[in-house]
């Protein structure tokens, strides 16, 4: 398979997992504004720009339509929701030959529709219309593709991103300060996963109970250890490698991660909860860069350039 397209699908999976992780994180943090009447707006705005990468945003002393720019409309951030589906869009362009005309329709019209600005008002219609136009990418992906190389590209691009992006959620949560905390249901619903962690517990949430079920359910695709998992699998697809042989610098990276999360006491992981997501961001930093490394490391990779890890 060509590196030119290999990559190009493993940054669609990255790019839409991104756009669709960014419209939660930002739900979340906007919909606290109008849940706590005494969440201070600036902490609020300020917590979700650290989060993502992006603390100057505003001078240090951002309101909520500052963070919708940045984070929704701003096609020159990099982490931007904008950003990150036109990205899609360019990289779908790039594979035309490879994806199918479904799917290149869907990111197309999803790019050409992108709003140029959102009202705080009708933010939340905007972050549902992006979560159902990621859902929709997804599924006319699973019904399209083969399952070869390009479809476990895609897909590791997306466990990789989910990985990261569930990491942020649960960073944002750690250091929510001002006197506010981030409503544990709430979280969960921009994840999808409240319905799944009342099956599982048979209870309502708690900050113990929600943040361990975003970490380590191994039967709920958006939780971090479930996402790398679901990476470790496409790159053992991709390589075609056998358990026996020795694994290479990308299964190693990812073997370490897995390991941490599946074998570390959960109770350690809640403890240190910030630090703990910033070593799972900056792992799947170092497992993108080995799989950049070793299957198309001539092509120049794109950067987030905000991300500080």
């Amino acid at each position: 398979m060509l590196s030119r397209i290999a990559e190009a699908l493993f940054w669609i999976g990255r790019y839409v997992e991104r756009a669709d992780g960014t419209a939660r994180i930002l739900d979340v943090h906007l919909q606290l504004l109008l849940e706590d009447p005494w969440a201070d707006e600036e902490s609020v705005c300020r917590g979700v720009l650290a989060v993502m990468g992006v603390p100057d945003a505003a001078g240090g002393n951002p309101r909520r339509a500052d963070a919708l720019r940045t984070l929704a409309t701003d096609r020159t951030r990099a982490i931007s929701v904008a950003h990150s589906l036109s990205s899609a869009r360019e990289n779908a362009r790039r594979a035309r030959e490879v994806i199918s005309q479904d799917l290149w329709e869907v990111l197309n019209t999803t790019n050409a529709r992108l709003p140029q600005r959102v009202d705080f008002e009708r933010s939340h219609s905007f972050f549902r219309w992006v979560r159902e136009r990621a859902a929709l990418t997804y599924g006319v992906a699973e019904t399209s593709m083969s399952r070869d190389e390009a479809w476990y590209f895609f897909v590791l691009g997306r466990a990789l991103e989910a990985a990261d992006m569930t990491a942020r959620l649960l960073v944002s949560a750690a250091r929510a300060d001002g006197g506010s905390t981030i409503n544990w249901m709430t979280l969960l619903r921009s994840c999808d996963a409240y319905d799944a962690h009342l099956r599982v517990h048979r209870a309502m949430p708690t900050g113990t109970s929600a943040t361990e079920f975003l970490l380590v359910d191994r039967h709920f695709p958006r939780s971090v250890l479930s996402s790398v998992i679901r990476a470790e699998e496409s790159l053992r697809r991709i390589g075609q490698s056998s358990p026996l042989l020795p694994p290479d610098a990308v299964g190693r990276a990812i073997g370490r991660l897995r390991s941490e999360l599946e074998y570390r006491p959960v109770a350690d992981l809640v403890l240190l909860l910030e630090s703990s997501m910033r070593h799972v961001q900056e792992s799947v930093s170092e497992i993108s860069n080995a799989v950049q490394d070793q299957y198309f490391p001539s092509i120049a990779a794109p950067v987030w350039t905000e991300e500080t890890l």
